[in-house]
């Protein structure tokens, strides 16, 4: 099973979208700075936005939440 999440900076109006099949060892790394794209950016707070079946569908449905439409969901 895989999960799309979504990190909400609390800094900043910045949301990171991302994928995985481990959502506790995930947040974890992104947690500790070890996750490039999000490290130094401050608290987050974390919203699951689906579970997929497999990595196939999981990977289009992050690709839908990245687009502007996606982005522009969350925001309301």
């Amino acid at each position: 099973m895989y999960k799309i999440y979504a990190l909400f900076f609390k800094d900043r109006e910045r949301i990171y979208i991302g994928m995985t099949s481990n959502i506790e060892q995930r947040i974890n790394y992104h947690e500790r700075g070890k996750v490039r794209s999000t490290k130094n950016r401050g608290e987050f707070v974390v919203k699951i936005l689906e579970e997929c079946k497999t990595r196939e569908v999981a990977r289009s449905r992050e690709k839908y939440w990245k687009s502007g439409c996606g982005k522009e969901k969350l925001k309301i």
